[in-house]
């Protein structure tokens, strides 16, 4: 099984036990042997849950010591599969380390990764572009910083752009939003929220605060270690401003108001856990 069927079947695990847990509170006078019955059912699930969570986030290799961070980074969309990149160190040139972006068995963007430990006392910067029978140099100006410049490179036009295209960063930041809002949607949805001012309320918070997580993750370099730790600290955020924005307009069922965000925010974080893995960042 993928890994994107395991985070599928995960949030369908965790969506049932949030339905169940809706149950267990709309109901009074339960009797004790009817609450053991649904503890242990609700028990039952958390465990299966947890199992497959672990699995989800433990199944991929670990190393002990991670590389330094890339001098020299460049992106290429769409890139020929016999594309390569290769930097004149005076003596000789030196090949890139190549990071794909596959996304339904597709390469969307690959990264060409120069890092300062291979590039000696490189003092021209001039890069070797080459694919099938052309080749090509593109000479820059000295890096400004030691670590995470970023190139685009336009193989139409033969240029080499400092940063990020800025087209390239609204497409992401729009694709990692829409995806949220339909996750979150759904659950709202689901929690039985169903006035027109909600759904208002609804979208105008989470394009707010979504909005803004995303175009902080679009701050980050493509190949970011550490993003996820980050992600969580953001997360964190999130939730408090919208715990805070949801019960200022929904003034009834707080504690309802309150486990949908909860559960809104941890299963569109855990999905966008995963979608960080093979979409550009």
């Amino acid at each position: 099984m993928s890994n994107g069927s395991v985070l599928a079947l995960y949030i369908v695990n965790f969506i049932v036990l949030v339905y169940m847990m809706q149950i267990f509170l709309s109901k009074k006078n339960l009797s004790m042997k009817e609450i053991a019955y649904m503890y242990k059912k609700l028990k039952s699930i958390v465990v299966i849950m947890l199992s497959i969570l672990i699995f989800v986030f433990t199944a991929s290799t670990c190393y002990g010591n991670s590389a330094e961070p890339p001098s020299i980074l460049i992106i290429v969309p769409n890139p020929p599969s016999d594309l390569e990149i290769s930097i004149d160190t005076g003596n000789t040139y030196v090949e890139a380390n190549k990071v794909d972006k596959v996304v339904v068995e597709k390469v969307i963007e690959r990264y060409y990764i120069f890092y300062s430990s291979k590039l000696g006392n490189t003092r021209d910067y001039v890069f070797k572009i080459t694919t099938g029978d052309d080749s090509y140099e593109i000479a820059i100006e000295k890096p400004l910083k030691s670590y995470n410049n970023i190139y685009t490179l336009n193989l139409k036009n033969r240029t080499l752009t400092p940063g990020k295209l800025l087209s390239r960063s609204i497409l992401l930041v729009l694709t990692r939003l829409i995806l949220t809002l339909m996750i979150e949607g759904i659950i709202f949805w689901l929690f039985g929220f169903r006035n027109k001012d909600y759904w208002i309320a609804f979208f105008i918070i989470n394009i707010i605060t979504q909005g803004a997580l995303n175009i902080w993750i679009n701050g980050f370099t493509p190949i970011e270690s550490y993003l996820i730790l980050n992600l969580v600290a953001a997360e964190i955020l999130v939730f408090i401003a919208e715990i805070k924005a949801f019960l200022t307009v929904i003034k009834s069922c707080r504690w309802h108001t309150v486990l949908y965000v909860l559960t809104a925010n941890l299963v569109s974080f855990i999905a966008g856990s995963y979608m960080i893995t093979f979409l550009p960042i």
